[in-house]
């Protein structure tokens, strides 16, 4: 124990204060089986250049790391360099949110630029700084909807990815709002929400839908994949009157669970209903171009009784790297990654037709099979050959043998090749 700080006597006193006679004493509780057998601690210390050389050697021991298909709203896209290298800078890593818009210029420009980005993107005409997440802008987005039509029927279509229906509900749970499943619109609705491409990648235009809805004073919710609008119909240009999605997809890491960010976009006339902060660009009194958060009060955001939401978070170091993403790719890249998504999924398709494909429309960047045997037993003997096969959709009321694949830009044909074989070796082997 001479490498540690504390000298023996410190060490002595320690273990004399929890009553144990050695420092082995005090790992008893974890079994033998589970102690380290060899720290393999040197004896002196070393230097940056000796250490940075231990560690190397080290990490050739890992297991490489196992080739995704995991997809379902989240999804191993390539992320530029740069994205870290400018959202990392101390003034944007470090800032806190924008209360008072004179002391964070920088900031709410970041914030200004992000909502040009995705109103762009999206085809829409206004957007907030962001939400928690995508599952949370659903629900904004439906709360919006009721707001702005007066009325409390959310119906659900069947392309919505099933746990952000399940936040739906549970976040309207005990409110006005009541949670229906349903293909179109019924009387007294508020908003159909719908999905696209579905939770299962299946590619739909909601044009006519957005017309029907129209036609009984209802809106049109459209959840989107952010990449996917390289190639597809955007939300605005199919009459959609909000529209939301999981912007991970922009910039940000598979990090388990987040952090992420919801994004919100909605025609200019509802702005005034629209959750979140929202930065505007101006001009001070002396003509000079300036940045300030617009159209709502500060209490909006910390009081309770006056706020338009009580959960939506301004994910704003998020948002920040989804910009950086979508100007670093530019027009031009972005359509080039949509479109690898495309091919690449359909190539894989291709070499998979030995399973029954579940999709009934046109896919993008996933697709769903039946397995001949339980999902979670492919996904169990595919691991140790180095695949994340997919998800499992038994949990979402699909068959036991169903599994939804996602192909990103990442995937090369090597593991696409590989992979279906594997594939085909465990389920016909």
């Amino acid at each position: 124990m001479d490498w540690t700080p504390a000298t023996q006597k410190e060490q002595q006193d320690m273990l004399s204060e929890l009553g144990l006679a050695s420092t082995d004493a005090f790992f008893e509780a974890i079994p033998a089986s589970l102690r380290m057998k060899d720290w393999k601690v040197p004896p002196e210390g070393m230097s940056e250049q000796e250490l940075r050389t231990h560690l190397a050697v080290l990490a050739e021991a890992n297991t490489p790391a196992p080739v995704s298909f995991l997809g379902g709203g989240y999804y191993d896209h390539y992320i530029p360099a740069a994205v870290d290298a400018l959202a990392g800078r101390s003034e944007f890593f470090t800032a806190y949110t924008p209360y008072q818009p004179e002391c964070a210029q920088g900031t709410l420009q970041a914030i200004y630029e992000y909502q040009s980005a995705v109103c762009r993107l999206a085809d829409m005409e206004c957007a907030n700084a962001s939400l928690y997440d995508g599952g949370t802008a659903v629900y904004e987005a439906a709360a919006m909807a009721c707001r702005i039509t007066r009325r409390n029927r959310v119906i659900v279509h069947a392309s919505l990815h099933p746990v952000w229906k399940e936040m739906l509900e549970t976040h309207a749970a005990g409110s006005v709002l009541q949670v229906e499943t349903g293909d179109v619109p019924v009387e007294g609705s508020a908003c159909l929400i719908v999905q696209n491409p579905s939770f299962i990648g299946d590619v739909r235009d909601f044009s006519d839908l957005a017309e029907e809805c129209h036609a009984q004073g209802c809106l049109l919710v459209v959840a989107f994949n952010p990449v996917s609008l390289g190639i597809l119909k955007t939300p605005g240009a199919m009459g959609a009157d909000i529209a939301v999605a999981e912007g991970q997809s922009l910039g940000l890491p598979l990090g388990f669970g987040g952090p992420y960010l919801g994004i919100l976009t909605a025609r200019k006339s509802h702005i005034r209903k629209m959750p979140g902060r929202i930065a505007a660009a101006t001009t001070d009194d002396r003509d000079r171009r300036g940045f300030v958060l617009t159209l709502q009060a500060r209490e909006q955001h910390i009081r309770r009784e006056k706020a338009l939401s009580n959960i939506c978070s301004n994910q704003a170091l998020c948002a920040l790297r989804a910009l950086i993403h979508l100007c670093l790719l530019g027009k031009a890249g972005f359509e080039a990654t949509a479109q690898a998504c495309y091919a690449k999924t359909e190539y894989l398709k291709k070499q998979m037709n030995f399973l029954p494909l579940l999709n009934t429309h046109p896919t993008f960047n996933e697709f769903a099979v039946r397995l001949p045997k339980p999902a979670t037993e492919v996904i169990e003997a595919l691991q140790p050959r180095g695949f994340l096969p997919g998800i499992p959709l038994e949990p979402f009321g699909w068959e036991p043998g169903d599994l939804l694949i996602a192909v990103t830009e990442k995937r090369v044909r090597a593991e696409l090749d590989a992979f279906a074989a594997a594939m085909k070796e465990c389920c016909h082997g």
